[in-house]
């Protein structure tokens, strides 16, 4: 049985209050209303800027450039959040593109109107991917942190990523044959990869150990939270799901600091209390159980 959910909040930013409302009955869509009135996901991201760390990212390095790529965007759309428009954009315009591919139509003009719209949200999409790297380099040089440094770049799977639209968009004609042959796009921001290396060490991601990986993660969703807090005047709301897993006891007590020094609300789960001492009387603990298939929740 698909049961229903709805969560209510109230939001200050901006030196503003918003009534936060979302929820989903038996599975349908998630609905959002911003002070009543409903909203788009847009929308909130407008006024709630949230970034998020969960298990599952763990493997982040080791797995395939497309997960890597969202969590570069999504990084992006914590900045701007018309970011995820243009990524729809693009995506829209390359799936239709495909799908003339697989069929081996050979309609000039068609080719024409769709590479002109995955030039133009493409090379928005590229660019603001590179700046996100750019912020992001930034908050890592000018943080007195516990957690690796991560040198960054934007890898595409083969040969260069076109720099402007113009480019973009005569690099895709140009890949047409080459393209069909495929039957899917060989050429756009759909093909970069998001490189990251150890810098005090210079090794890539990809080879370091799971804890090195685990702390580049929260080094990298640190540096973000920093990088917002400079450019709009208030960190973002942290979710850090597991955050302790992997993390010595120095560490840890580390990220604690480093998250209060910051301001942020930050929301974190683990498996005991006692994982969170560190943090004293800096945290709210709050133990959540089971009962009779509803959760229950009781500060500690």
């Amino acid at each position: 049985e698909s049961l229903g959910w709805k969560v209510t909040a109230t939001i200050e930013a901006g030196g503003m209050g918003h009534e936060i409302e979302t929820w989903s009955e038996a599975g349908a869509p998630r609905q959002v209303a911003i002070d009543g009135k409903p909203a788009s996901q847009l929308a909130l991201g407008r006024i709630a800027r949230v970034l998020w760390l969960i298990p599952a990212m763990d493997r982040l390095w080791i797995e395939g450039a497309e997960g890597r790529r969202r969590f570069l965007d999504r990084m992006a759309l914590s900045f701007d959040p018309d970011h995820a428009g243009t990524a729809l954009a693009y995506d829209k315009a390359m799936r239709e593109r495909n799908r003339l591919l697989r069929d081996q139509v050979r309609n000039d003009g068609w080719y024409d109107a769709l590479e002109a719209q995955m030039a133009s949200s493409g090379a928005t999409l590229h660019d603001a991917r590179l700046r996100v790297l750019d912020h992001l380099a930034e908050a890592q040089a000018q943080a007195a942190t516990a957690f690796p440094v991560a040198d960054l770049a934007l890898e595409q799977a083969e040969g260069g990523m076109p720099d402007t639209a113009p480019e973009l968009r005569a690099a895709l004609a140009e890949s047409r044959g080459r393209d069909m042959a495929a039957g899917r796009s060989l050429v756009g921001p759909h093909r970069s990869d998001l490189a990251a290396v150890f810098a005090a060490k210079g090794v890539p991601a990809r080879d370091c150990s799971t804890g090195e990986q685990k702390a580049l993660l929260i080094s990298l969703i640190l540096a973000n939270a920093r990088a917002l807090a400079a450019r709009i005047g208030a960190p973002p709301i942290l979710l850090l799901d597991e955050v302790a897993a992997h993390l010595d006891a120095g560490r840890r007590a580390a990220l604690y600091d480093e998250i209060c020094l910051l301001g942020a609300q930050a929301w974190m789960t683990g498996t005991g209390a006692e994982l969170f001492a560190d943090l004293g009387a800096r945290a709210q603990i709050l133990e959540v159980t089971e009962a009779e298939g509803l959760s229950q929740v009781r500060p500690q």
